[in-house]
């Protein structure tokens, strides 16, 4: 078929117009982190306009904002750094590792009642994380847990329904043949999800650690109610507990510029991970 220019532009014209729509307020806060207090709070304002670009770059405002993160100076920017990776990377391997381990038993192991499981898995993701959030406090209060890592990292190794579901979907389309030949080749189940059906899921696993990164990464809620001291807080505890003591407009550069250093990790891996991430769903949209 032949093209349309007049459509081609008008479809440029639509993405770059979106796209700046996206970017542009990380690019307006990247620019008020590096400018002066007095810049700042007139951007914040709007008595001074809007910059494109700093005047005056001002890098120092990220060392002053790491050094008076917490209430021990560098430290406190340190331990919380320390917490969201340690935290974010058990999160990524335990969901990579369950969902896609019950994602291979649902779609290869024939058994009674596995679609009524398989349909009460899925079930659960119509409850908001506000209505089990109350019991699971209760539970890990019992268990000894609050102020430590465990519940933000336990659950994560007992499967995701979503990403479970999305695991599932693609093992189903993995040919019969492949693992009728390593079955005869005497791997076991285990064997089969390890060595075959997890090596052809990189475009799933793509998408499942990218988004539980994000979620993790960014998580406030869950760290709030189960991290109750300053040395197990996260980034994102941090970065409130950062804008409660330095909230005024004359500290603001220093909020964007922590604001920016927070959001660092989750850009640098989409970008990694872009063309696998794109690829999964791709395949999601086509295959589903």
């Amino acid at each position: 078929m032949k093209r349309n220019p007049l459509t081609d532009a008008l479809l440029w014209f639509v993405l770059i117009l979106g796209t700046a729509a996206f970017v542009f307020p990380l690019w307006w806060m990247t620019v008020v982190s590096l400018e002066t207090p007095q810049r700042a709070e007139a951007a914040i304002t709007g008595s001074g306009g809007i910059a494109l670009f700093p005047a005056d770059p001002q890098f120092s405002n990220y060392v002053n904002a790491v050094r008076e993160t917490g209430s021990t100076p560098w430290m406190g920017f340190t331990d919380a750094l320390a917490n969201s990776i340690v935290i974010t990377v058990l999160v990524v391997i335990g969901t990579v590792l369950s969902s896609s381990i019950v994602g291979y038993a649902l779609a290869r192991l024939r058994f009674r009642g596995s679609r009524a499981l398989f349909l009460i898995m899925l079930g659960t993701m119509m409850l908001p994380g506000q209505v089990t959030m109350i019991p699971l406090f209760l539970l890990f209060r019992e268990f000894g847990w609050i102020d430590t890592i465990l519940p933000l990292v336990v659950p994560a190794f007992f499967g995701n329904a979503f990403f479970i579901f999305m695991y599932r979907q693609f093992i189903a389309q993995i040919p019969e043949s492949l693992v009728e030949a390593a079955r005869i080749d005497g791997l076991g189940h285990l064997a089969i999800w390890w060595r075959i059906a997890l090596p052809l899921c990189k475009p799933v696993t793509a998408i499942c650690a990218v988004f539980t990164f994000i979620g993790t990464w960014n998580d406030f809620l869950a760290p709030l109610v189960y991290l109750h001291s300053d040395e197990q807080a996260t980034l994102a505890v941090a970065l409130n507990g950062f804008k409660n003591q330095y909230g005024g407009l004359e500290d603001v550069h220093l909020l964007m510029a922590l604001s920016v250093l927070t959001m660092i990790p989750c850009i640098v891996l989409f970008i990694a991970a872009q063309k696998t991430f794109v690829e999964g769903l791709a395949r999601g949209a086509v295959k589903g």
